[in-house]
């Protein structure tokens, strides 16, 4: 069975609490035009229109503002609506879907510098992970892990969950062995041992996530620039190592 999470959706009838800027004057088609019109007039406190573009639901229309944020509209601009689109056959959240989508980097963008290595068998397959060390699903993210072989982690340590992930983090960091000591820690229990050294990277990571909209731990990155949020399992990884081929 389809798994709802969290399924919220809210019809604004005249307002939009909280949105700071103008709708833009986006109208690729007399259908944007009219919805983009609508919208403008009714909500002048709504982001610029980046896009209008139709869905798999009839009547149903994506507006994208702010980059990757989504919102639904019908026709006319009438209504709009705030939440996840579920293809009920597919068992797919759609919304989710495509803002994963949106979000894709570009995997020669991620600053590896700035992040440590885990190499298992030939190391030929890649994918970057941003973690924090007090994340409990990062711990179950870690030990599926040991069953992936043939593939390099870019382990890049986002200690946002607080203080005591920073300090952790830092620690890590400046670890002899860094991959040994994120494992030992993360899959062994063992306790982070107390280092210094430059940990500007660490602090790097966390602007770098606030900019790419990294809210969460575990998040992975794919070759293909797919990103996926949360901890899946082992079997899910190889599904995605092979599609990012």
């Amino acid at each position: 069975m389809l798994a709802f999470k969290k399924f919220s959706i809210q019809l604004l009838p005249s307002l939009v609490a909280g949105l700071l800027l103008s709708v833009s004057a986006f109208a690729a088609t007399p259908q944007d035009a009219t919805i983009t019109k609508n919208l403008k007039e009714r909500l002048p406190n709504l982001p610029a229109i980046d896009e209008i573009s139709k869905t798999p639901m009839d009547g149903l229309f994506e507006v994208r503002v702010n980059g990757t944020e989504i919102f639904y509209t019908d026709a006319e601009g009438n209504f709009l609506i705030q939440g996840s689109v579920f293809d009920t056959k597919a068992r797919s959240n759609l919304t989710e879907i495509r803002t994963n989508k949106l979000s894709a980097i570009d995997f020669s963008a991620l600053p590896l510098k700035d992040a440590f290595t885990i190499v298992r068998g030939n190391g030929k397959r890649k994918i970057a992970v941003f973690e924090d060390p007090n994340c409990g699903y990062c711990k179950r993210y870690e030990r599926e892990m040991q069953k992936v072989d043939n593939a390099t982690f870019y382990m890049f340590l986002y200690p946002i969950l607080g203080a005591d992930s920073v300090t952790k983090s830092n620690n890590l960091w400046c670890a002899k062995d860094k991959a040994k000591a994120w494992q030992d820690y993360m899959v062994r229990d063992q306790a982070v041992v107390p280092a210094t050294c430059d940990t500007a990277a660490v602090a790097r990571n966390v602007e770098f996530g606030k900019k790419y909209k990294i809210t969460g731990t575990p998040t992975m990155f794919f070759v293909d620039g797919t990103r996926v949020p949360g901890a899946i399992d082992a079997a899910q990884v190889e599904k995605m190592l092979t599609a990012a081929k």
